[in-house]
């Protein structure tokens, strides 16, 4: 991403970190952050610096890697820790310090889908309950390019 970001005209102010330390939780590290390039950046107030995170954002494949310690729902949630994704962001985890986080999902079987799998274990979620899960956590796809996939 950085080569992208200084090979892309108007990008070149960004620069990416991988497994950052969480402003708030420090002892926990976020698996990417953008932040400004020899550049400050204020918004809303606040100053960004080549050392500020913009967006916390985490990362996990899909589907997870099947293990005895992992849980299958881990882009979302985990029950045996603390690792699962957008989990890490509702219990303010990863990212407490920002208004608004990202995940990636790396989709590496084709087992997965237009977020068929998601939307199911998000509402085995609701309908458990988990706590702070609801049906507003929906996955929605705002665009989807079929021909450059």
């Amino acid at each position: 991403m950085n080569s992208a970001t200084r090979k892309s005209g108007g990008w070149d102010f960004l620069q990416f970190h991988i497994e950052e330390p969480d402003e708030i939780v420090g002892r926990r590290k976020v698996d990417l952050v953008p932040a400004p390039s020899a550049a400050t950046i204020w918004i809303a107030g606040r100053e960004y610096s080549q050392y500020s995170s913009l967006v916390p954002i985490e990362c996990k494949r899909l589907p997870i890697p099947a293990s005895a310690t992992r849980d299958d729902r881990e882009y979302l949630y985990s029950a045996h820790s603390s690792t699962g994704g957008v989990q890490r962001f509702k219990a303010a985890h990863h990212g407490a310090a920002h208004a608004i986080g990202a995940m990636i999902g790396y989709i590496q079987s084709r087992e997965l889908t237009s977020g068929t799998q998601i939307r199911t274990w998000l509402q085995g979620l609701v309908a458990t309950p988990v706590d702070g899960w609801s049906l507003n956590d929906e996955l929605r796809i705002t665009k989807r390019d079929t021909a450059a996939r």
